[in-house]
């Protein structure tokens, strides 16, 4: 998912603003927003089927039933009510491309697009927009009768042809939407290559037509990089399917050098259609260019989320995002010329069948680049691909079950396949942009490019999977359901131990479980195994015995008050103990690490099986100690809770593979398969021996680029720091080595906390050290893990554990204020051995009214022992300077949870006393080496 309104006065109550991080433009919430939004736990994400191959898009029928396709021809039927999916039929598609030197690569042509008839239940006509296989190069428009769950393929009549050539990739559309007067909308790519370096393919060469969008997008007598707009009859004479023009398409018809069939043009790549059953505004994705701004050619690239109010020309490939205008540009000499003007288009092109006066360009709905958007913060950054969606109209469903809850009437449902999240857009009464939030935030999506909301309440979405052109294990038809009634108890199950020796005592534990409406719950577990033990236990928390050998499962059924259960397990092993393993800072602070400096540590090994270190039975080569930095971006909280690791690449690899999720790597990018881009481990051997490689690649990545594997482009990550880009790279070119690429440390000795350049100093350095048993016959080897993380002594105060009157804003910047005197941070487990020194940088401006103060350090409570305290933080100008301010603290030893206590007796109760940008703990040099 961030940013307010920039405009704050001292009457705005700063209080409660920190609950809405997820949505921006907070002021018009309490004017727009219906209720609260419902609580995330209410919605459940199904996955109906997985595996597919290239899902594209879906239709959803009355009677329940979800009909999807896929882009090599499969169409396929899913009941609800029998939870079986059907293939029903295969449409001959191409999907391929040869260039006019017989190179032949992969297309996006193929089966495109499904909509089904308003009257489907009458006439069970379905609409498919697809690459039929042949030597001429067409999409077709055909129409087919779907009877039962058959799909009769002698029924077809094609409704429009639309030529294409089947040279160069690409974009290629296929959203359809009926709106409530019957007529059909037709989403076209503009079937134009956009492998033209750092630039729009406006290429007006001999022989270059397949770079050049004048030909298609631009031009008002072709139908490609348009939405079409027809209303379809009943067959015409000799059975041909006929269909005539709606009033208030972009050009009469009869009108020369123009297609009446256009309702939109200059568009790139649009995706899903929607028409707004209120006011019957159409709304799309599109997809945009890889472009970086720059004088006299262009400006950064764009992706959109549009609406239509009536017909209208979006300037593609003039104009991107809000009308941001290329130059003109000779592609013989290289020169660049005037800059188009959207207010008078001019198409120009020798390969333009159509007019060359253009109607007026109009800007986007919604924009958003590879950086940070200012205007649209939620939007994220990196790559990018806008696809649409629904927006939810409560009176478009009748009788549903589960329908979605009014807070998100009238709210347009837009995803993004890169990026993975899906966005409520919310509208005034006038459909102008107000606000987005994310939809189920916790939740990322792969890849998604196709959803709709079924007759039942339901939203179905596809998700198309990790790698292009081919099948994805997470290529998948989810169903995400609303329960505004009761809800399923949350279970957590856990236990003191999950292994060791016979007789092994168990205590189990269902410690997290809850209920979200309160109600009254039972408890009952199950204790199986292979060896044929079986035992059901009552309780929340009870001990269990295992006096035989083996692998068992512990269930634990939980149920409510109004019958509904809910169930978890967990694996526990007998007859054989895990080894405790220990890493032990044994010179230095074991809470902060201080670069450049040396910290001593030892590990401990011991195995009742084993033996251990100190006997010698365990030899030192088979415990794997590893000391690496991670990024600030890495998840600490998931790497203290134990990830269990026992090679030595294991750190590296953990680490980049955390990072990579959060990109779009997987996009484009397997580890063995090429994809869009190349499989990891061509990269991997193709650098194999080029000592620069990793800071060239580290670059690339931040900076994006192409022609080095192809056509393909590689999208820019302007949000990587050179580090976490290092990391990524690092570990991509470790799959060419045989052997571990990270050398394992002695398990006692010295270790110099030194940060990778480029990195601010921010992240952690992670201390792990992992052994694993030798197991026996009958039972696998246990794995000892011991996890110390050092952090920066440089501490954010928004990541405190425990706070009071604080508040957290990010408007235009991150502003953390502390409200009243006796505000407090509190931060769990610090050692403060070898500190003698805490700096604060704050600041008290009188622009916020603020009162200034001092701030004490306590001891385990905010009334603690008082260790030491700064001098008065004083109200002054200018307002944006930030001072340091310090307090020498008692030595102390131990972990302790350390308060800072905000104090002003004079302040009022609701008045700031100052901002605070960050707490720093400075060590005492004699203590470091």
């Amino acid at each position: 998912m961030q940013r307010l309104a920039s405009a704050l006065t001292i009457g705005i109550a700063l209080i409660g603003l920190w609950a809405f991080s997820f949505v921006d433009d907070a002021r018009l919430r309490s004017n727009l927003f219906s209720g609260k939004p419902p609580e995330e736990n209410r919605f459940t994400k199904v996955i109906v089927a997985d595996k597919l191959d290239e899902p594209m898009a879906l239709t959803t029928f009355k009677d329940g039933r979800v009909l999807f396709i896929e882009r090599k021809g499969k169409i396929h039927l899913f009941r609800p009510a029998t939870g079986q999916i059907k293939l029903i039929a295969t449409i001959p598609v191409s999907t391929k491309y040869t260039s006019s030197e017989g190179k032949v690569s992969e297309a996006e042509d193929g089966l495109l697009g499904v909509v089904q008839d308003p009257q489907f239940e009458q006439n069970h006509w379905l609409y498919l927009y697809y690459s039929p296989e042949g030597s001429e190069p067409k999409n077709i428009l055909a129409r087919y009768e779907l009877r039962g769950d058959a799909l009769l393929m002698e029924s077809r009549k094609v409704l429009l042809e639309i030529p294409t050539q089947r040279e160069q990739c690409c974009h290629t559309g296929g959203g359809m939407v009926f709106d409530d007067s019957g007529n059909l909308y037709l989403a076209t790519g503009d079937n134009t290559s956009p492998r033209v370096t750092g630039y729009t393919p406006i290429d007006e060469r001999p022989g270059r037509s397949p770079w050049d969008a004048q030909k298609s997008s631009a031009n008002t007598n072709d139908l490609r990089g348009k939405i079409i707009r027809v209303h379809p009859n009943a067959d015409g004479p000799a059975g041909a399917l006929a269909y005539t023009i709606p009033e208030g398409n972009l050009f009469a018809k009869g009108m020369p050098k123009t297609r009446p069939e256009i309702y939109v043009m200059g568009l790139r790549n649009p995706w899903r259609l929607s028409i707004d059953s209120k006011t019957g505004y159409l709304y799309w994705g599109e997809v945009g260019p890889d472009m970086r701004d720059s004088v006299t050619i262009g400006p950064n690239g764009y992706d959109d989320f549009n609406q239509a109010r009536a017909a209208g020309n979006f300037g593609w490939p003039y104009f991107v995002g809000d009308n941001a205008a290329y130059w003109d540009r000779d592609f013989a000499t290289g020169k660049s010329g005037e800059r188009f003007d959207p207010a008078k288009p001019v198409n120009n092109s020798p390969n333009n069948t159509g007019l060359t006066q253009l109607p007026p360009a109009q800007g986007a709905f919604i924009w958003y680049s590879y950086g940070a958007s200012e205007k649209f913060p939620l939007m994220g950054s990196g790559g990018r691909s806008a696809v649409g969606g629904p927006i939810f109209h409560k009176a478009d469903f009748k009788n549903a079950p589960r329908l979605f809850p009014d807070y998100y009437e009238g709210k347009w449902f837009i995803t993004d396949f890169i990026r993975g999240w899906i966005m409520a857009v919310t509208m005034d009464e006038k459909s102008n942009y107000v606000s987005m939030e994310r939809f189920l935030p916790s939740e990322r999506f792969d890849s998604p490019i196709d959803m709709k909301f079924a007759a039942d309440g339901d939203l179905y979405l596809l998700e198309y999977g990790s790698a292009w052109f081919r099948g994805n294990d997470n290529a998948r038809l989810v169903r995400i359901e609303y329960n505004g009634g009761n809800r399923k108890p949350v279970v957590q199950v856990s236990a003191d131990k999950t292994g060791g020796s016979i007789p092994l005592q168990v205590s189990l534990s269902s410690k997290g479980t809850k209920d979200y409406d309160g109600d009254a719950l039972t408890y009952q577990w199950t204790i199986t195994s292979k060896n044929g033990q079986n035992q059901t236990v009552a309780g929340a928390n009870p001990t269990i015995t295992l006096d035989k050998a083996g692998i068992y499962t512990a269930t634990l059924t939980v149920s409510d008050a109004k019958g509904d259960k809910n169930s978890k397990s967990l694996e526990l092993t007998a007859g054989n103990e895990p080894p405790s393993v220990s890493f032990a800072i044994t010179k230095g602070n074991k809470t902060f690490f201080f670069p450049g400096k040396t910290i001593d540590y030892t590990v401990d090994v011991t195995d009742k099986e084993d033996g251990s270190l100190a006997d010698g039975r365990i030899a030192s080569a088979q415990v794997a100690v590893n000391i690496n930095y991670v990024p600030e971006s890495f998840d600490k909280v998931e790497l203290a809770a134990g990830h269990r690791y026992a090679d030595a690449t294991a750190n590296l690899a953990s680490t980049a593979k955390q990072l990579m999720a959060a990109s779009d790597c997987r996009a484009c990018h397997t580890v063995e398969t090429k994809s869009v881009g190349p499989a990891y481990k061509e990269i991997a051997e193709k650098y194999k021996s080029d000592r620069t490689a990793s800071e060239r690649l580290a670059k690339k990545v931040i900076a994006g680029g192409n022609g080095v594997w192809g056509e393909s482009s590689m999208s820019a990550h302007p949000g990587l720091s050179i580090a976490d880009a290092t990391q990524i790279v690092n570990y991509i070119l470790s799959l060419s080595e045989d052997k571990a690429v990270v050398k394992a440390l002695p398990a006692k000795g010295s270790y110099t906390t030194t940060v990778p350049m480029g990195e601010s100093a921010k992240g952690s350095f992670v201390l792990r050290a992992a052994y694993t048993d030798k197991g026996n016959a009958s039972l696998p080897a246990s794995i000892g893990e011991s996890v110390v993380v050092l952090r920066s002594s440089v501490l954010a105060p928004e990541t405190a554990d425990e706070s009071k009157s604080t508040e957290f804003i990010t408007a235009q910047g991150k502003s953390f204020y502390v409200v009243g005197s006796g505000a407090y941070l509190g931060y769990h487990t610090i050692d403060l051995g070898g500190i003698n020194q805490i700096d604060f940088m704050v600041q008290a401006s009188p622009k916020v009214d603020a009162a200034g103060g001092t701030i004490e350090v306590r001891l385990d409570s905010p009334t603690g022992k008082l260790i030491g305290e700064t001098p008065l933080v004083e109200v002054r100008d200018p307002a944006r300077s930030i001072a340091s301010i310090k307090a020498t603290i008692t030595p102390t030893e131990g972990f302790h949870t350390l308060f800072f206590v905000f104090k002003n007796t004079r302040a009022k109760s609701n008045q700031i006393l100052m901002r605070v940008s960050a707490i720093q703990f400075v060590p005492d040099e004699s203590t470091l080496r």
